[in-house]
């Protein structure tokens, strides 16, 4: 095509303002509430609007006018997008797991971590036979005794002449990620101060320059329900405490830096969550002007992702895989250094390979045929993720500032603060989950209703249990996930010697009806209710006779508005003396006149779903 004939193809397009934007959608809105309506309020604490444009980046050049691996960071710490594949795999016999981690190996991983339990005394010996340390990031994560087994490590090195200053990887001391879930002291000199110990700290740099010996664990929060701006806030204040710790031991910050490792959770908000990333490095990058302004290389962090354990489901369990996919891609887009990806069926097993190849073979996928290592920092540029990055910006760094005024992070957990701001949020996120406004497929919403549980799941414990004690300094942080509430419910279901129904009773207008019983099958079975459906009856009479012979409990009338007047009152009078009738729909013109006949139930798209069902479980008991 000529130069000619693309010139006259953009001028059959005229600019369009913001203005002309605006006035045709308010015009389509036909008097809406614009906010109402097209607003979205995060749980993060700012408004996305619908739509962004050019302009919007106009005040945001501290974002764009730099590349990657350019200070502060924000596109990346490195001018490719490659990635490190990691698996974690748990330490029961030394052995085992190292037969596993050499097939991990030739099966893709680029990155090996090894869960050690908390007062396991391991062999290394064992465990690292033939590791290709010269090829493959080796980490360690032992929630107590780190410090003993970077020794120990050491020590293995040396003895086996092992090139240590080609060495990669992690060792996952975080103290305050240990008091923050258990409440405890890792140790009685912690409770006094930190204990980095500066001749192991000394020597481990010199020996192992290239890894990291103290890890931020941000995951941690996202485990208990934080918003996205928590967990970036809370993270950045126990790094600084950890800066701060080390200066008073005499650790200079310049030489403990490059030793750090943020280790972040990934959640399904796809585009806020490649803007966390993105948010994270521009962050810290900040933060490290005030420690050392003469050394810029030292403000990159290395960033580890792992798909977050707060979404995944024990019901309808392969929808994991989706929720994982859509993570891996946030964190590869937004930049990760390295990504776990957890098995689909990671939330009781910890030992299968079906799951484990899987969650594998997603990264190298996304690495080796969808080439998401091709291109850094996709986003940049992008009016709404652009946006997005300095919102989280702007609110984290507020709050890390209201953590710093609290005494720093130790000193807000001991008073509660950082209690209470997640408190707040994951009360407004269960609140969601409830009303099904944040939906878990298979879970609160479209659940495979011949879908039962084996009895003996049981969850594996990822994090250590809270206990107090006598090294109890906070109130620890609850970690959960976001599905476990409708879970337990259907789970008490399941258990009860017979299962209980719910009659469909559908009449009249077609198309209602069917929609309303849709709606009313969908929602009494992420409870595991037995639904008894019918096609429609031709007659009130017949669906009473009908009802009456059913052994359900429990009649949900599925019809219209219209309808419901003068029929909703014959089916009520009619049953009630041994069925709980429900009403599905909300038919407010006529609410309160059904409402003096006696009717009370009824379920609509703006019931809270997990209050109502566990309150007609009770119902089917009477």
């Amino acid at each position: 095509m000529s130069n000619h004939q693309n010139n006259k193809l953009f001028t059959e397009f005229p600019p369009v303002t913001t203005q002309q934007w605006e006035e045709k959608i308010k015009a389509d809105l036909k008097g809406a509430d614009y906010d109402k309506k097209l607003i979205w309020k995060t749980i993060e604490g700012f408004n996305v609007r619908p739509y962004y444009r050019r302009e919007d980046l106009s005040g945001l050049k501290n974002l764009l006018q730099t590349l990657p691996g350019e200070l502060p960071y924000v596109r990346g710490n490195k001018k490719d997008n490659n990635w490190l594949i990691r698996q974690d795999i748990f330490v029961k016999d030394e052995q085992k797991a190292n037969a596993k981690a050499l097939e991990a190996v030739k099966r893709g991983a680029e990155s090996i971590a090894f869960i050690i339990p908390e007062d396991a005394k391991t062999d290394l010996n064992s465990l690292l036979s033939g590791f290709p340390f010269d090829k493959v990031e080796i980490n360690f994560s032992k929630l107590r005794g780190t410090k003993k087994l970077l020794q120990e490590f050491i020590d293995y090195c040396t003895k086996n002449n092992i090139d240590t200053k080609k060495l990669k990887g992690s060792f996952d001391f975080d103290p305050l990620g240990y008091t923050t879930l258990t409440g405890q002291c890792y140790d009685a000199e912690i409770c006094e101060g930190m204990s980095f110990s500066k001749p192991l700290f000394a020597k481990a740099k010199e020996i192992l320059p290239d890894m990291h010996f103290v890890c931020i664990n941000g995951k941690y929060f996202n485990s208990a329900g934080a918003s996205i701006v928590q967990e970036l806030a809370f993270s950045l204040s126990i790094a600084v405490e950890y800066l701060n710790f080390a200066q008073e031991q005499g650790i200079d910050v310049a030489d403990l830096s490059p030793h750090l490792r943020y280790n972040l959770g990934v959640g399904s908000n796809y585009f806020m969550e490649i803007a966390k990333l993105r948010a994270v490095r521009y962050l810290w990058a900040k933060i490290m002007e005030s420690y050392l302004p003469d050394h810029p290389e030292k403000a990159k962090i290395f960033i580890h992702s792992e798909t977050s354990l707060w979404n995944k489901t024990l019901y309808d369990v392969y929808v994991n895989m989706l929720r994982t996919t859509t993570e891996a891609m946030s964190a590869v887009l937004g930049g990760t250094d390295s990504l776990t990806v957890l098995p689909f069926n990671a939330i009781y097993e910890n030992d299968d390979e079906f799951g484990e190849r899987i969650a594998r073979n997603q990264q190298i996928i996304l690495k080796e045929e969808s080439y998401f290592n091709k291109v850094t920092d996709p986003a940049a540029g992008s009016y709404y993720i652009e946006n997005l990055s300095n919102s989280l910006i702007k609110q984290a760094w507020d709050l890390f500032l209201e953590t710093e005024e609290q005494g720093g992070y130790l000193e807000a957990l001991k008073k509660g603060f950082v209690q209470e701001k997640i408190a707040a949020t994951k009360q407004k996120r269960d609140m969601d989950i409830a009303l099904r406004r944040e939906v878990f497929l298979g879970t609160n919403q479209y659940p495979n209703q011949n879908e039962q549980l084996e009895k003996d799941i049981e969850e594996i414990n990822y994090f250590p249990k809270p206990e107090k004690g006598k090294g109890f300094v906070a109130e620890p942080l609850k970690v959960y996930r976001g599905a476990q509430a409708f879970e337990t419910l259907r789970s008490k279901v399941e258990s009860t010697e017979k299962i209980p129904s719910v009659f469909l009773f559908t009449y009249g207008n077609l198309a209602m009806r069917k929609a309303r019983a849709s709606f009313s099958s969908n929602f009494f079975a992420c409870a595991g209710f037995k639904v008894i459906d019918n096609f429609g009856f031709e007659t009130v009479e017949l669906g009473i006779e009908a009802a009456k012979k059913s052994d359900a409990k429990i009649i949900v009338i599925c019809s219209s508005d219209d309808e419901y007047e003068q029929i909703a009152p014959q089916i009520y009078h009619a049953l009630k003396d041994k069925k709980t009738i429900v009403i599905a729909g909300y038919p407010k013109n006529i609410l309160e006149k059904l409402q003096n006949e006696g009717i009370e139930h009824f379920i609509h798209i703006k019931s809270n779903a997990l209050e109502e069902l566990n309150k007609f479980l009770e119902l089917t008991k009477r």
